[in-house]
């Protein structure tokens, strides 16, 4: 069973802190003291400080976005996209990933400690959003010195985070790339993220979230959570492709509850991996975070009200097979910045992929952050090479 994951077990990130002096106060209205971040960094940031680029990560991902990880062993989770000449370029552009408040690998979340009383928070950790999460990277980008970021870039949760920042700070952000993602989290995804927390919540072993404290871990109800999400973000088209009716090393069914069928037991092993490396009340707090996200209804209802007035380069990008985040979610964002007149491409890529299909092989994706990217550097004066 893996150990509480903190700063101690990931030495090959940085750590931004700000004092109790700075507490950064949250949308719940509870103050978050002692601010922590763990965050990595990529290439070189140019004399000017316009080469920075924002990588935001997913529900599960965090800020290994292009180099080993250090639990797993495995390459980082963009290792496709982000590193020397690829679409994110890392000879160009200095690119910054930082881990989100609310999760597990270094960053303020319910596995810290409570400086109130020196005791593992646990779900005495305050609820934080989406934007909340923006505003403490904000901090972090400040710290490095960087007025404005050349490029905010992320998928799914992390395509929330590009939104949030494109609103919350129009002139921080001269380009801004959403993928795979939408402006309000619908009652579908709601549901299933419930299911989700309920399965945890459900476990014995969750001890209403006292769980570390007292040296255990809802291995279980994490497991199955993760399981359920993890056929949101493929298609159907995917699974059947990958595994049809297949049988798991035997030639008949064994006619009990085993793992008879090949995607059976694909579920189990991405459940059993996931909780060596993930912490079951950060899953709660990031669920309850997309849940959360609403950009209209933090603007007055109206989502073009908050893009009003931007200067923000906008290319946003969904998949035809996506049906947790579908082009739909995409073209309202689309229609919104059209509504005020900001400047917005948009592609739609056919794939049969899924919502994972952000992070596989795309050559289409690729080809549209590199357009994307390259065209911003150009407008903004960045050098080749970032020098």
């Amino acid at each position: 069973m893996a150990a509480r994951i903190n700063e101690a077990d990931i030495p090959n990130s940085l750590l931004f802190e700000s004092g109790a002096e700075a507490p950064l106060v949250l949308d719940s209205g509870a103050s978050l003291q002692g601010l922590r971040i763990a965050y990595k960094t990529y290439g070189r940031l140019d004399a000017a400080r316009a080469n920075a680029v924002l990588i935001c990560h997913a529900l599960t991902g965090d800020q290994h976005v292009a180099s080993e990880h250090p639990i797993t062993g495995k390459p980082g989770w963009w290792i496709s996209m982000v590193g020397p000449g690829k679409p994110i370029d890392t000879d160009r552009f200095f690119v910054i990933c930082a881990n989100v408040i609310g999760s597990c690998m270094g960053s303020s979340g319910p596995t810290g400690i409570n400086p109130a009383n020196g005791d593992i928070y646990g779900t005495d950790f305050p609820l934080v959003t989406i934007p909340d999460m923006v505003r403490a990277q904000a901090r972090l980008i400040d710290h490095l010195g960087i007025g404005t970021l050349l490029a905010v870039v992320g998928g799914s949760m992390g395509g929330m985070q590009v939104l949030a920042w494109a609103s919350l700070f129009p002139d921080r952000v001269f380009s801004a790339m959403p993928i795979a993602t939408a402006a309000k989290h619908s009652a579908q995804n709601i549901a299933f993220h419930e299911v989700g927390r309920q399965a945890v919540m459900a476990d014995p072993e969750w001890r209403r979230g006292r769980y570390l404290a007292e040296g255990t871990r809802p291995v279980k109800g994490l497991s199955v959570a993760r399981m359920a999400a993890h056929i949101t973000y493929l298609s159907e088209a995917a699974l059947q492709r990958k595994f049809g009716r297949s049988l798991q090393d035997r030639a008949m069914p064994t006619f009990s509850f085993d793992a008879d069928f090949q995607v059976e037991s694909y579920l189990r092993h991405q459940g059993f991996t996931f909780v060596e490396r993930f912490d079951a009340n950060s899953y709660l707090y990031l669920t309850r975070a997309m849940d959360y996200f609403d950009l209209a209804a933090d603007n007055g209802g109206s989502l073009a009200t908050a893009f009003r007035a931007t200067k923000t380069r906008f290319c946003l990008v969904s998949f035809t097979s996506d049906w947790l985040f579908p082009t739909a979610d995409s073209r309202q964002v689309v229609h919104a910045l059209n509504a005020c007149g900001a400047s917005v491409s948009f592609v739609e890529i056919e794939s049969d992929k899924g919502h994972d299909a952000f992070l596989l092989e795309e050559p289409n994706l690729f080809a549209t952050a590199r357009g994307f990217l390259d065209s911003a550097a150009r407008a903004r004066g960045v050098a080749e090479g970032g020098r």
